[in-house]
């Protein structure tokens, strides 16, 4: 099975199914036109469910299939270069579900609503997981936060899963709004979680369970995870050191090992901060036509960057290939962009390295405000340098009405550089 971005024009797709040429396709009927378009035989949903019924081999029901086998191909986000097909076998889900999920764990009035796209691997695992707990699952094909509001309430939905720009909208909403008796739990991940946002969810509602779920799609989904009373017990200390867990990834799951390590592959100390390494048997690693990229003791480099504190809490801090380099400073954009975040007029924002002649690389962000605000790029900026240090700060701040992001919340970096580069102007000095 190969889930495809249906939001797709009909080029891409053709790039991507060049890649299958003996493929066979099954969308709604708009897709199905695309994959046609694409040069792909293709039918229907309910075409294909019908004809399914029709020709199905019942003596095939008794067939096992090889663990080794491959289940998925799910093509990455290609947020930082051209999307990968990543290969998931059977043994590596089996590995997800058995190490996360109790069997038929879920109780008879449990339903849990998906906001996810189908071809994420976030929405991959929400289905083998509910399907395995046997909890009643509703999708919801298009977000938007009065209709998930809506549907929460209707389906008496108990669990959900969704991305951090969707709980950021659904916080907007008004507290008559929010009002979801039946809702006790809510996950969320795909990509970082501003601070003030999980903050103000946590205070609008106090009963419900907040679960952190940080992977990758070569890690069969979760990795590690922030659990309910990791959150409750940060929200209400005053201790900075587990107030600053709410800004984590958690603790690493029982199946997995993870070590943070330096550019020579040594494993490092807690505190210090390095690559991300995973080993464990839901790890792929795995990508269509180069094959495994797992060393020779079976571990995975993520390519994210963190740190594990005193209690092996991970934090995470961006991609390896999104760090900027100035002079000869390394410079994480996630630092800056949650100091950007904290300010009480910024929604959202992103901060990339653009090409400099003098530096190597100039810090410049986009920002995107929050209805009726008035600030000034000057003030953003001081506000930065009053948190960080001077090298830090970005060279040029710009207003954009939204940031470049995929259906599940990531920020594609390589469009906003494309864009501050077009519209370049004199930085501001420092």
């Amino acid at each position: 099975m190969v889930p495809l971005n249906y939001r797709s024009s009909a080029e891409q797709l053709q790039g991507l199914l060049a890649n299958h040429p003996n493929a066979f396709g099954v969308g709604g009927p708009a897709e199905v036109h695309l994959l046609r378009r694409a040069g792909l035989p293709a039918l229907t949903t309910d075409e294909w469910i019908a004809a399914s019924g029709e020709r199905a081999d019942r003596a095939a029901e008794d067939e096992l299939i090889e663990s080794g086998a491959p289940a998925v191909l799910i093509y990455t986000s290609g947020t930082t270069s051209a999307p990968k097909g990543v290969v998931l076998r059977h043994a590596n889900l089996v590995s997800y579900v058995l190490g996360t999920v109790e069997f038929g764990g879920a109780e008879a009035d449990e339903a849990s609503l998906v906001s996810v796209p189908p071809y994420h691997i976030a929405a991959v695992a929400n289905a083998i997981s509910n399907l395995y707990a046997g909890r009643r699952t509703i999708v919801l094909e298009q977000f938007a936060p009065a209709e998930w509001l809506d549907v929460a309430r209707e389906e008496n939905v108990t669990h959900a899963m969704i991305v951090p720009t969707m709980l950021s909208r659904i916080m907007d909403a008004t507290d008559e709004q929010l009002v979801v008796p039946s809702l006790r739990s809510v996950a969320y991940g795909g990509a970082s979680m501003p601070v003030t946002v999980i903050e103000r969810a946590l205070t609008r509602w106090p009963d419900v369970a907040f679960v952190n779920a940080y992977g990758l799609t070569e890690t069969s989904s979760t990795i590690a995870v922030l659990g309910p009373d990791d959150h409750r017990t940060a929200i209400s200390s005053d201790d900075p050191s587990i107030r600053a867990r709410l800004s984590s990834a958690g603790q690493v799951v029982p199946t997995v090992e993870l070590q943070i390590r330096d550019d020579a592959g040594q494993p490092l100390p807690a505190g210090v901060p390095g690559r991300i390494w995973v080993r464990g048997d839901q790890v792929s690693g795995e990508y269509a036509g180069t094959g495994p990229v797992l060393d020779a003791d079976g571990w995975f480099d993520t390519r994210d960057q963190g740190y594990l504190d005193a209690d092996c809490y991970l934090f995470i801090g961006g991609r390896a290939d999104d760090t900027i380099i100035r002079g000869a400073e390394n410079i994480a954009p996630a630092e800056i962009e949650e100091v950007l975040l904290r300010h009480e007029q910024v929604d959202d924002a992103v901060v990339v390295g653009v090409p400099d002649d003098e530096w190597g690389q100039r810090i410049e962000a986009a920002v995107v405000l929050r209805p009726g605000a008035e600030v000034g790029a000057a003030e953003l900026r001081a506000y930065v340098r009053s948190h960080l240090r001077g090298s830090k700060t970005p060279d040029r701040i710009v207003f954009w009405s939204e940031l470049p992001r995929t259906e599940t919340g990531k920020l594609v970096r390589r469009r906003a550089v494309d864009r501050l580069v077009a519209e370049h102007s004199e930085p501001v000095g420092q």
